[in-house]
């Protein structure tokens, strides 16, 4: 038999599994159940006492530039555990197998393993030849290179780590199914390198930002997730009962308030990492429970927020992507540009053009021209709130180049210092990319009467309707009473950011385990 039909044949055989999976389920599961049992009859089924000691890409990119001759004057020990990804007969007294593990950056951590009757023994052979795609292997040898210059384990020592029950989709479709990938995301991270990647690069730009933040002398805290009053934002929070306490609390939509607390305090420089929750609609770019960085610094203003802002994500994108020079939907996106700044004006005007000046300072016809667009303010909402809703409706989803609006109007920025200069706004920014806000950052108000007043007319807009508007809090009033120094702070979206990081059309493509509708 020729070698190019062992390997036909051993690639059949190595399929079998998997291509019998839609016809019957049950029986492979049934089979590799009664594979479990005679190993549990034999000793220790799922044994505890193997230690790799090496990673198959650290072992790739160590030794694959090595030649045949230098393996074999050097032989290389190694010992290593991975799934079985691939198994093919190569004669009847050696066999090639494909191990998968966890290393990698950008790399897929896989390695190819050989087995042959002279170097592992006939128990090893029969072994692997019983072993499906899935189970997890370990294994001890030396590397070698293959005729067609693969760096391979030829392997020693072979032994059943951990048997695997299910059958792992068809290597041949991957895992197609969208919902399934979100839903069972440990087949998904089996089976799929883009997926694996994904994840390990929002962990290096997740790492590379808490770096960022302490190399400039920002304090990493955490601030309680159970609220008595939800603050921070402009949005509906998720009610809960505390039992013990006998009391309602929110889960919280953001940490803002606490972290100013800290500012109070003395901590001139803080940033949190962490989730908030908002009770609000699940869509590509929305989940009720998502990540964000919000970082606040004493003696800055929204100006140096926004070169500090373009400076953490331009360092994200360049230590998870290994360049600020990206692409998005096979659209090119450069964070290694400045950023651009616009008022909300300025961008209905370049991107909408068609609006006269008087029109965008009318609120009669403001209102009229969002009517056509489907959109009801609310009853109080005044000039600058009618002019971002129209923002949102005409600019917004074109601003694909990174853009800070800046300007935003007071009736909007409860929460935001007021301008000295022009009456009306306030000195906030939001950060756009990709036609979706990725950042929110201003000058903080640290004028505790102006901060009553703007939380009593938030009270009144929640009483007219706006769910979204905020509640009173009486101790951040009185926290600022003791005095807050002039400070700036942001939150970044970092579920959002790692989407443009990543090129992943969908937040739940970057959340391990996004929130879905009951299985059934």
């Amino acid at each position: 038999m020729s070698n190019d039909n062992q390997e036909q044949t051993g690639q059949e055989q190595a399929g079998q599994a998997q291509t019998t999976l839609g016809a019957d389920d049950n029986k492979i599961i049934a089979e590799r159940r009664a594979k479990l049992g005679a190993i549990r009859a034999r000793g220790v089924a799922f044994p505890n006492d193997f230690v790799p000691q090496h990673k198959a890409a650290d072992l790739v990119e160590q030794y694959g530039g090595w030649t045949r001759e230098e393996l074999e004057a050097e032989p290389q020990q190694v010992v290593l555990a991975g799934r079985m990804m691939l198994r093919r007969e190569a004669g009847k007294k050696a066999a090639f197998a494909t191990l998968q593990d966890a290393s990698g950056v950008r790399a897929d951590g896989r390695i190819q393993i050989y087995v042959t009757l002279d170097n592992a023994g006939e128990e090893a052979m029969e072994a692997l030849r019983s072993y499906d795609l899935g189970d997890i292997l370990g294994v001890e040898g030396t590397l070698f290179k293959t005729k067609v210059e693969e760096l391979t384990v030829k392997v020693t020592k072979l032994r059943l780590i951990t048997k695997s029950l299910r059958p792992l989709p068809d290597k041949f479709h991957g895992l197609a199914d969208q919902e399934t990938k979100y839903r069972q995301r440990y087949v998904d991270l089996i089976m799929n390198e883009e997926t694996r990647r994904t994840f390990k690069a929002r962990t290096a730009a997740i790492a590379s930002i808490r770096r960022f933040m302490q190399e400039h002398q920002f304090m990493e805290v955490e601030t309680p997730m159970l609220h008595p009053i939800p603050g921070g934002a402009a949005a509906k929070p998720f009610v809960t009962h505390h039992n013990a306490l006998d009391m309602q609390m929110f889960l919280r939509i953001a940490p803002e308030l606490y972290l100013k607390r800290l500012v109070v305090g003395g901590f001139d420089r803080v940033f949190e990492i962490n989730r908030n929750f908002r009770n609000e609609g699940v869509s590509i770019r929305h989940n009720p429970e998502f990540t964000m960085m919000e970082f606040y610094a004493a003696y800055t203003d929204y100006k140096w927020l926004m070169d500090f802002t373009e400076a953490v994500i331009r360092q994200a994108a360049t230590d998870a992507h290994g360049t600020a020079e990206l692409t998005y939907g096979g659209r090119a996106l450069d964070l290694s540009k400045p950023f651009h700044r616009l008022t909300i004006v300025q961008a209905i005007n370049k991107f909408a053009p068609g609006y006269s000046d008087a029109q965008l300072h009318d609120m009669d016809f403001l209102k009229a021209e969002l009517a056509k667009f489907g959109v009801k303010p609310h009853a109080v909402a005044g000039l600058g709130a009618l002019q971002l809703a129209l923002f949102e409706e005409t600019a917004e989803a074109q601003l694909w180049e990174p853009t800070f609006i800046i300007d935003y109007p007071v009736e909007v920025s409860p929460l935001a210092r007021a301008s000295d200069t022009v009456d009306g706004i306030t000195e906030r920014f939001e950060l756009f990319m990709v036609g979706r806000e990725i950042a929110n950052g201003f000058s903080e108000l640290n004028d505790p009467e102006d901060q009553a007043a703007r939380f009593l007319a938030q009270v009144e807009a929640k009483d007219a309707g706006d769910e979204e508007a905020m509640f009173y809090d009486a101790d951040y009033i009185r926290a600022l009473e003791y005095g807050m120094p002039p400070a700036g702070g942001c939150g970044i979206g970092i579920d959002r950011l790692m989407m443009i990081i990543t090129d992943s059309p969908n937040i739940r493509d970057v959340l391990l385990f996004p929130h879905l509708r009951k299985e059934d």
